[in-house]
């Protein structure tokens, strides 16, 4: 039986090697983002950023969906402009959390993923979705175009891609999801798991130093001209090669072993 929302934790943190697994708690809402939980999140992936054993971040969800999006009953409970607006603030710094931290994030998708939950799984840097998971940008059908989902899903996919999901509000499926760039793996529900596990486990075998430049370098370059992104690369690979890593990973290669990263 399922603790009454008041008693159990909106969301849930597990740690195990390396790897901190974010479980959205609200499985009879869908894990919709009540501001609650959206403040929730900002706390963990704040407190993971500075977390040095923390390697990759897995984002997932209870019970049926993934995420359904915001919390409509809360929003429209509190219809002044202004609540609005912080609401929207509040989700959009949390989505920038995501783009912003060191390590990487994957989502894990096992469900439905709606308006604001597609948003989160397009701000996630990687995400694994089972066979069965459908996503959409619905607000379109209660009349309101979803502007913050259009944000993250016209960067992770193409712009007419994107265009028809916000316009027509239709769902796709995982495996459409997939050929538009929206995820990057599609598995049967019983392989989620595993499959988002080669993931963690690939990327904890890197060097923390490098993935932690690398991605930070990623995003800032997007929003870039091409000749700005270029000397951002560059001088990102100067004091990527001005790192023990470097130097150790280097030196392995050449001498055919396994590299022993100085920073994990």
């Amino acid at each position: 039986m399922n603790a009454p929302e008041s008693l159990a934790s909106l969301l849930v943190r597990e740690d195990r090697d390396g790897v901190a697994t974010l479980t959205l708690n609200r499985p009879s809402q869908f894990n919709s983002l009540s501001e609650e939980l959206l403040g929730e999140l900002q706390v963990a992936l704040d407190a993971i950023a500075a977390d040095a054993a923390v390697r990759v971040v897995v984002i997932a969800g209870a019970g049926k969906a993934f995420c359904a999006g915001h919390d409509l009953k809360q929003m429209r409970a509190n219809p002044s402009k202004e609540y609005q607006q912080k609401l929207f603030k509040q989700c959009g710094r949390m989505m920038m959390k995501i783009t912003e931290m060191p390590q990487p994030v994957i989502a894990r998708v096992h469900g439905i993923a709606t308006a604001a939950g597609c948003q989160l799984v397009a701000m996630c840097d990687l995400a694994v979705a089972a066979e069965e998971a459908k996503f959409a940008v619905s607000g379109i059908n209660l009349g309101l175009f979803c502007s913050t989902p259009s944000v993250a899903l016209s960067r992770a996919m193409g712009r007419k891609q994107a265009m028809e999901m916000l316009l027509t509000g239709d769902f796709i499926d995982a495996a459409e999801a997939q050929r538009r760039g929206l995820i990057n793996r599609v598995v049967p529900l019983e392989q989620l798991d595993a499959e988002v596990n080669k993931l963690t486990d690939s990327i904890c075998g890197k060097s923390a130093v490098a993935v932690g430049m690398g991605k930070q370098m990623f995003y800032k370059q997007i929003e870039m001209g091409l000749d700005g992104a270029y000397q951002l690369a560059s001088e990102t690979m100067a004091c990527n090669m001005m790192a023990e890593d470097a130097g150790a990973g280097i030196d392995a290669f050449m001498e055919k072993r396994k590299p022993e990263w100085k920073h994990r």
